[in-house]
């Protein structure tokens, strides 16, 4: 899950329930404001930078490299490019060299990565954003708890990507922290529990969004210009029901 714009990370915070006008004289259709550059980073970031950029790419090339390592697709390719995968067992993430997620474009090209941390959202006082290899805890943002799942039809073969289930609504069914094909079923998010291929709580994270490949933004900025969306690009992910 990355900070790039995405429905489901606005349908999980309260912001995106507050309606923001447009400014007076805005017209609609007007051009979009132009991607905005990431704070430079420190020197403690920049060579982490370097590392991640160096090894990410020698270790995960394309995405059967990824899934050899334990990452599984759940997303469509989103507005900036990116399809993502994930690491369950790296949502602490402890290892540089183990992502939480990977993103690749549509050409398997490895693009980008999402460190994380878990975090408890109902704790009071919020807990803060952690250090992470040396990664300032500015950088970070938080996301909300869901359950995440892919569906395969037997026949074609073909697989539907971004699908989610409240992490609540899961929660009134089964254990969250486990999530089933037959807990779906019982959620009411899917009717035929053998099309699940795959099922994993997203917990409620803090996380950071890192370009893999060169960006003139900065690695941190939520777009990039060298990383061009096919045609098909839209929403990575549904709102979780």
């Amino acid at each position: 899950m990355m900070r790039r714009p995405s429905p489901l990370v606005c349908a999980l915070a309260l912001a995106c329930a507050v309606v923001v006008a447009r400014p007076a004289g805005a017209q609609m259709g007007s051009p979009a404001p132009a991607p905005t550059a990431a704070p430079a980073p420190s020197a403690a970031e920049s060579a982490f930078l370097a590392k991640i950029m160096r090894d990410l790419p020698q270790r995960y090339p394309n995405p059967p490299a990824a899934i050899r390592a334990g990452y599984v697709r759940f997303t469509n390719e989103d507005r900036t490019g990116a399809i993502s995968y994930v690491n369950i067992k790296a949502w602490n993430t402890s290892d540089p060299d183990v992502p939480a997620q990977l993103w690749y474009d549509v050409n398997g090209r490895l693009i980008g990565a999402d460190y994380s941390q878990r975090r408890n959202p109902d704790a009071s006082p919020a807990p803060a954003p952690p250090a992470l290899f040396g990664i300032s805890p500015s950088r970070f943002f938080t996301i909300g708890a869901h359950v995440h799942f892919v569906t395969c039809d037997k026949a074609s073969g073909k697989c539907v990507y971004g699908k989610a289930v409240g992490a609540k609504k899961y929660a009134a069914t089964g254990d969250v922290e486990h999530p089933t094909a037959d807990g779906l079923v019982k959620a009411g998010a899917v009717t035929d529990a053998s099309t699940v291929s795959a099922v994993f709580l997203y917990p409620a994270i803090y996380d950071v969004s890192i370009w893999v490949v060169p960006n003139p933004l900065g690695q941190f900025a939520d777009k990039n210009p060298n990383v061009v969306p096919s045609a098909h690009a839209g929403r990575g992910e549904d709102d979780p029901m």
